[in-house]
């Protein structure tokens, strides 16, 4: 819906939006930012303020913005809105300086030697990388840098948002295209990351701004709607004010009672994606009341039920249980005089500043109780998701993917559940135990196997709601893993990486020893001079040469398909003196720690080809005693299958890949399955079930549970087994379970 503003209709927009061609006016500013921080930090270093001001203001001579203001405007801006917020010396020196290394000559070592390495880290996490070196990735790189920044220090997000803030108030002298893009890209990035840290403040304005730039038309014709009501309802609303006032006389209560102003953006989007009618929207009256405790908050809302009447359902305790951004308040909506709905809020002083000034009202709070140094571990603590953001963000190799994956992020709406101990855990909307178990820790989540939410088994694609007390199983086989299938269903992005990353990691791994195999076997065959062929240094040049980093990487490269075992031998030998006929036992140079196979080999004998590499079939599992035939497949060796599998079907329309086997197992073969368990549910089945299955040693692979409407429980079961005689041990052990009235091997998926 985005309206093209051509660079001849700047006037009409002036007139449609005077807001965007603000300039900044030059009164005694620099004394003025002075005066703002002695008033928030009276036994603070001005020193410091005053000389980045000097060098700013020398480094930025002769530069002018494009309202034709002279640049020195802009970081004094900046450094007053950061002021205003409360924050201490450093981080204003910091404002003020936060364009010279980008824009002037002024290098980011001289700023560290006559400031420090605090006032240089502020400004180096909010400088712009160099386009030319980074191409179409340096606006997420960017990006990324500033997030790395401020996992460290979240100040560098702060000074970022007040210089996005000034920015936006000029946007009406930057050429309509770049202006578009940059109210896009704050309204996606910017203006929630605000909201996350709890400025709203910011957060409303940069809205606001952003809208006027994207939908000046539609910001025009709602601010005069506004303005055409507002007669009106400021009557109503200090006929409410003065009711709610007479109840805090009674109760002897000293507070403040305001009405709350109305944010254009937040109009829009309810008209627009909500589909409301405007004076449904504006008829709704919002009421904040101030008082000195938490004691009074209650006992105000109490006043204001007893007098008018509350929806249910629309009450809401931020005080009890906070929101993600450390945003506490009462919320209640009540039928006010004349039958109107009315909001109100009910918060103490502190818990105000901290709605409007958020995470920058907590900084300023902890430099005074530090004397005058930040505690920034404090207030990480608190906003644990920061540490989520720059954890998913180291992840995330591709450029485009991170930005997708921030703005999901900081913008996806979320859900508070709890663990049994009673820990608060925030996750994103939709999000299911498995989203739960890796917000707890990776490997809880890499070995989640089932899961109880409110004391009941449930999927594990289960979605949680706000309340929810949820409980993960874990396997403790060390060997255990994600399932590729949660992939389709986890919600955060920290559970989407880390799933990613495993999956990533045990192909490697995998191709690894495939690629030390056939190159062993190709070595067997052609009977080639071992002992000098099995030099470490052999294998390095070879990988080198065909620009790989290391042995292991060409290993992978040739379990994977992209390097022929016959061209690496080849170029192997060409190194090697020719007149070495040596021979010996194969022994491949070791890398790193290569995954080793499953205890033990097939199990199955191919006819006419007995070093042919042999896989069982997952699909079907098949076990000795089962009638089984032979694929031959592209790449793996032969898939075995039980005859009676159903992909057995498919695999018949191509004959000639069909090959003879049977059963010859050892006492090294081991073999999957899989058994399905039902019963009643009950309290304790699930580790009742796996404490069986661990006393007969059997090696849980996987397990997914699930509880029906009528108290159903199906449990499936993936384990290891050797001797398949021990099998049936196993399923009646498991049937004399206390509410096990069906146990049995699955045979197909």
């Amino acid at each position: 819906m985005t309206e093209t503003v051509p660079p001849a209709q700047s006037s009409s927009l002036r007139r449609l939006v005077p807001r965007i061609f603000s300039r900044s006016a030059r009164r005694d500013d620099v004394e003025q930012l002075l005066r703002t921080v002695r008033t928030h930090h009276p036994k603070g270093d001005l020193s410091i303020v005053e000389r980045a001001y000097s060098v700013a203001e020398t480094a930025h001579t002769g530069q002018l913005r494009q309202s034709g203001e002279p640049y020195i405007t802009h970081p004094l801006a900046v450094a007053q809105i950061l002021a205003d917020l409360g924050l201490g010396p450093r981080a204003i020196a910091a404002a003020l300086l936060h364009d010279t290394v980008e824009d002037t000559d002024y290098s980011l070592e001289m700023l560290t030697s006559e400031f420090g390495d605090e006032v240089a880290m502020l400004v180096d996490g909010v400088t712009k990388l160099d386009k030319v070196k980074y191409g179409e990735s340096a606006q997420a790189e960017t990006v990324r840098k500033m997030i790395v920044a401020m996992s460290r220090d979240i100040r560098v997000l702060l000074i970022k948002l007040a210089d996005r803030l000034h920015n936006a108030r000029t946007w009406g002298f930057v050429p309509p295209e770049k202006s578009r893009k940059k109210a896009t890209e704050t309204l996606e990035i910017y203006a929630p990351l605000a909201h996350r840290l709890g400025i709203q403040a910011i957060k409303s304005e940069l809205e606001d701004l952003s809208f006027a730039v994207l939908h000046p038309k539609l910001y025009a014709e709602i601010d005069s709607l506004v303005k055409q009501r507002t007669p009106q309802r400021e009557q109503y609303v200090q006929n409410v004010i003065d009711a709610v006032d007479s109840d805090l006389r009674e109760l002897r209560i000293r507070g403040r009672v305001m009405g709350r102003p109305k944010q254009l953006y937040s109009v829009y989007q309810k008209m627009v994606v909500r589909g409301r009618e405007f004076d449904d929207i504006y008829d709704l009256i919002g009421i904040r009341v101030l008082v000195g405790s938490v004691r009074d908050c209650y006992a105000v809302l109490g006043a204001i039920h007893a007098r008018w009447t509350p929806l249910p359902g629309r009450f809401k305790d931020y005080i009890a249980t906070p929101k993600f951004n450390l945003y506490q308040s009462l919320h209640t909506t009540v039928i006010g005089p004349g039958g109107r709905t009315v909001e109100i809020q009910i918060r103490t002083h502190e818990m105000h500043q901290q709605a409007e000034y958020g995470v920058a009202a907590h900084w300023k709070y902890k430099e005074q109780m530090n004397g005058g140094k930040p505690d920034s571990k404090s207030v990480d603590t608190d906003m644990a998701w920061l540490a989520h953001i720059s954890d998913w963000q180291a992840e995330t190799a591709d450029p485009g993917e991170f930005l997708d994956s921030l703005r999901f992020e900081i913008g996806a709406k979320e859900v508070y559940v709890f663990t049994p101990k009673g820990r608060v855990i925030g996750l994103p909307s939709g999000a299911t135990p498995v989203d739960f178990a890796y917000a707890v820790h990776t490997e809880v989540g890499h070995r989640t196997m089932g899961a109880k939410v409110n004391g009941r088994l449930v999927p594990l694609e289960s979605e949680l709601k706000s309340g929810d007390v949820v409980e993960v199983f874990t396997s403790k086989n060390p060997d255990a893993g994600p399932s590729q299938d949660w992939l389709g269903f986890v919600r955060s992005t920290r559970a989407r990486n880390k799933i990613r990353g495993w999956f990533t990691k045990e192909r490697r791994e995998e191709a690894i020893e495939q690629g030390k195999e056939s190159i062993a076997r190709a070595m067997r065959r052609q009977n080639l001079p071992l002992q000098r062929l099995m030099s470490q240094d052999s294998f390095t040049e070879v990988a080198h040469q065909l620009r790989y980093e290391d042995v292991s990487a060409l290993y992978a490269a040739v379990g994977e398909g992209h390097v022929s075992t016959q061209s690496v031998i080849e170029k192997v030998t060409a190194l090697v003196a020719a007149g070495d006929t040596t021979t010996g036992p194969i022994d491949l140079p070791v890398v790193g720690r290569a995954r080793a196979p499953r205890n033990g080999d097939s199990g199955i004998l191919v006819r006419g080809a007995p070093d042919i590499l042999v896989k069982l079939a997952k699909c079907c599992t098949p076990v000795p005693g089962d009638q089984i035939v032979g694929f031959v497949t592209r790449g793996s060796g032969v898939s075995v299958h039980r005859a009676d599998c159903t992909n057995v079907k498919s695999l018949m329309e191509d004959p000639e890949r069909l090959i003879e086997v049977e059963w010859a197992p050892t006492t090294k073969s081991v073999f999957l399955v899989q058994i399905q368990v039902e019963a009643l549910d009950r309290s304790g089945l699930l580790s009742d079930v796996t404490r069986v299955l661990s006393e007969h040693h059997v090696n849980i692979l996987s397990a997914t549970v699930s509880t029906s409407n009528d108290r159903l429980a199906l449990s499936r079961f993936v384990f290891e087994m050797g001797d398949i005689v021990h099998l049936d041990r196993v399923l009646n052990a498991v049937r004399r379970i206390d509410a096990v009235y069906d146990v049995y091997r699955v045979t197909s998926s």
